[in-house]
């Protein structure tokens, strides 16, 4: 039985048509993308002449396609769209280059003409390069903004909550207090704290939650560690209860091995005995202790 076999132009063809059939996002920038890589796809030469920039171009493109598919924001569209048109500008000025290589290569009285074009072009590739670095420097300087502006908007949303901004990230503290005596549940001041991070967790849900708990050194080592996982559990069925996901928390029982003081008074003790839930960056980051 003969196999059909499809080139990758054919494949990524398919691929936008199917794309087209669930009524992905577009934006005019991507529209402008696809009728520019059609219009290679329809140039023979092209592939012929410059196969590999042209499989970057494919690739590229199936980026694109798919951000649209997958209904990602405007900006990301637009970002691989402009990074496809960039690859197909680059294929196109390939096969240009390179069958102004096999005219130099056939016609040695063309040559001098022939290098003048060389240069040319590859002084607009070199260009398209350079506009391609300066736009990768500003979408990351526009990412790295926006995480600084959504750090800051968390941090004032619990100010409530007396949140704190430290090298793991924004930390919030439920003291022992919130507890009952050596016992894991909440009790209703607890449940009103709680309440107030769901909420503000539910407007921003790109956030990862650590929540780990912590005892003093009263009591055996063994309870200690079951208390502060039965209390880091606690908090967790609490917060999931309020609407946040599973699969945004992680949880850890440290017992007495991270005490913020040393367990000599009653005062010190008390402050060792907490829930500590530390909040990721938008990237879901955490830094592990």
């Amino acid at each position: 039985m003969n196999k059909i076999s499809m080139t990758p132009g054919a494949l990524l063809m398919v691929a936008m048509l199917t794309a087209c059939s669930t009524a992905p996002r577009s934006t005019s920038l991507l529209d402008n993308t696809r009728q520019q890589y059609q219009m290679a796809q329809n140039n023979p030469r092209i592939a012929q002449l410059a196969p590999i920039e042209m499989r970057q171009a494919d690739d590229a493109m199936v980026l694109a396609n798919n951000a649209a598919s997958n209904n990602e924001s405007r900006e990301e569209i637009d970002k691989l769209a402009y990074l496809a048109g960039k690859k197909i500008d680059i294929a196109k000025e390939a096969a240009k280059q390179k069958n102004a290589e096999n005219k130099i290569a056939n016609a040695g009285k063309e040559r001098d003409e022939m290098r003048l074009d060389q240069r040319t072009q590859e002084a607009n590739q070199e260009k398209n390069r350079a506009d391609q670095a300066v736009y990768a420097a500003q979408v990351a300087q526009a990412n790295t903004q926006t995480a600084q502006q959504n750090v800051t908007a968390l941090s004032v949303e619990l100010v409530d909550l007396k949140a704190k901004n430290t090298d793991r990230g924004i930390v919030i503290t439920l003291g022992d207090l919130l507890f009952g005596t050596n016992d894991a549940r909440l009790n209703p001041d607890g449940m009103r704290e709680l309440q107030k991070l769901a909420t503000v967790l539910q407007v921003h849900q790109q956030q990862t939650l650590l929540i780990e708990g912590h005892t003093d050194s009263t009591g055996g080592s063994a309870y200690n560690l079951q208390l502060s996982e039965r209390r880091a559990n606690a908090v967790s069925s609490a917060l999931q209860l309020m609407g946040v996901q599973r699969a945004r928390i992680t949880m850890h029982g440290y017992g007495e091995q991270f005490p913020l003081l040393d367990n000599s008074t009653a005062e010190n003790r008390q402050m060792n005995r907490r829930v500590e839930i530390i909040l990721s960056d938008d990237a879901g980051h955490i830094v592990n202790r």
